[in-house]
């Protein structure tokens, strides 16, 4: 099952985060970036000022959506 907020879009888990600021969408990325070494799976960033979108795929398996992506969506939502 898709976790909550997440979309799929081309084969990926997708899903836009918006924070008071840029300041904060750092700090949330730097929770992402130990998250996803804990995991052994990075996600794509893309960050403007408050906005970060993360973009999950599993290259090893031609870039479908794994349980690795599923896994690392739903540690990430808990960040939150």
């Amino acid at each position: 099952m898709r976790p909550k907020d997440w979309q799929e879009k081309d084969n990926s888990l997708v899903r836009e985060f918006v924070f008071t600021d840029f300041r904060t969408a750092f700090n949330f990325l730097q929770e992402v970036a130990s998250l996803a070494e804990e995991h052994q799976h990075h996600p794509e960033i893309h960050n403007v000022y408050n906005r970060v979108k993360l973009s999950l795929s599993t290259h090893d398996a031609g870039g479908v959506i794994t349980e690795k992506d599923l896994s690392l969506a739903e540690a990430i939502n808990k960040l939150l």
